[in-house]
């Protein structure tokens, strides 16, 4: 059976190999170069992940089947400038042999219901321009585009 738990400490090891699989897959990805160079979650991995399992404004989730971790999500409130707050999923991965059963699912739906809780504005997720299957993912769940960042790369100077 397919579910999302709170993460806890002992599964750091699991989640920082599933965020390693998470930027290789993006790096590789149309706009991934940038992204892991400007956004991805740095090393080391185990110690950013445990800063967010104690962050009380973050929520940093393990997505299962049956017993076992085979994705996860973070997520983090943002305050705005006009007092209302946001939140951010930072992370949001399964891994590739346990897509399409719903363990995505069961993560986003506790993130979105996590952020109600915490009197979010609305939710904001990345998706790369090339993976559509991301943006169908999320626009499945109500989430649309509501910014596009553009970019062009530049030759170092001579």
């Amino acid at each position: 059976m397919e579910g999302a738990r709170p993460a806890r400490s002992e599964d750091l090891p699991r989640l920082a190999g599933l965020a390693r699989e998470l930027i290789d897959e993006l790096a590789a990805e149309k706009g991934g170069a940038v992204w892991r160079r400007h956004a991805a979650r740095t090393e080391p991995l185990d110690a950013t992940l445990a800063a967010d399992l104690a962050d009380p404004a973050t929520l940093a989730l393990a997505g299962t089947i049956d017993s076992s971790v085979v994705g996860y999500a973070v997520a983090s409130v943002v305050d705005l400038d006009d007092g209302g707050r946001l939140a951010v999923v930072r992370d949001l991965y399964v891994e590739a042999p346990a897509r399409g059963v719903g363990v995505g699912a069961a993560l986003l739906d506790a993130v979105l219901a996590w952020a109600r809780d915490q009197g979010c504005l609305g939710v904001d997720a990345l998706a790369l321009p090339g993976s559509r299957a991301t943006k169908n993912f999320f626009e499945g769940f109500g989430l649309v585009a509501r910014a596009i960042v553009v970019h062009r790369g530049l030759e170092p100077p001579a």
